[in-house]
């Protein structure tokens, strides 16, 4: 990279989201004691995460309890030092009604692409054991190697 032209962070942000299939889902119980989990997800618009999860999971009772979550999409096969990362805040909640049937294209659609079957809305409602949920980022940032003392950077990750 041309140390004289400023990096596009939030391109950045999008080649991760684009690149990766699990994130890692920051969550706390009613009383703040924390939980951080790595679940498979599908990305909409770079805001929105979709994931199937069992609602008796400790991320998502934490996600019934308090919806604020965190989330950090990483390689974790980069080599040493070569590390980069997503870091959001976001909200987060199971989906019912017709959020569900939208977000189910979204994960099922995800899902085809990267090999594994397609999902359809028998599979995250009773009488199955899992559920869909989503989480909506308000913001993302990233490490910007130029920023002192705190790397982190706010980005946007529009286009």
């Amino acid at each position: 990279m041309d140390k004289h032209r400023p990096m596009d962070l939030g391109a950045i942000a999008r080649t991760i989201i684009d690149a990766n299939t699990y994130m890692t889902l920051g969550t706390a119980d009613g009383e703040g004691r924390p939980w951080v989990s790595p679940v498979y997800y599908a990305a909409a618009e770079y805001r929105e995460f979709f994931w199937v999860s069992s609602p008796e999971a400790t991320h998502s009772r934490n996600i019934s309890a308090r919806p604020q979550i965190s989330i950090v999409i990483f390689d974790s096969q980069a080599p040493i030092g070569a590390g980069q990362a997503v870091y959001m805040s976001a909200v987060a909640h199971e989906l019912t009604g017709a959020d569900r049937g939208l977000g189910i294209d979204v994960f099922s659609g995800a899902s085809v692409t990267n090999g594994a079957r397609p999902w359809t809305l028998d599979d995250v409602v009773a009488p199955s054991l899992l559920r869909l949920y989503r989480a909506t980022a308000s913001e993302h940032s990233v490490l910007d190697p130029a920023a002192r003392p705190d790397r982190r950077t706010l980005v946007n990750v529009t286009s």
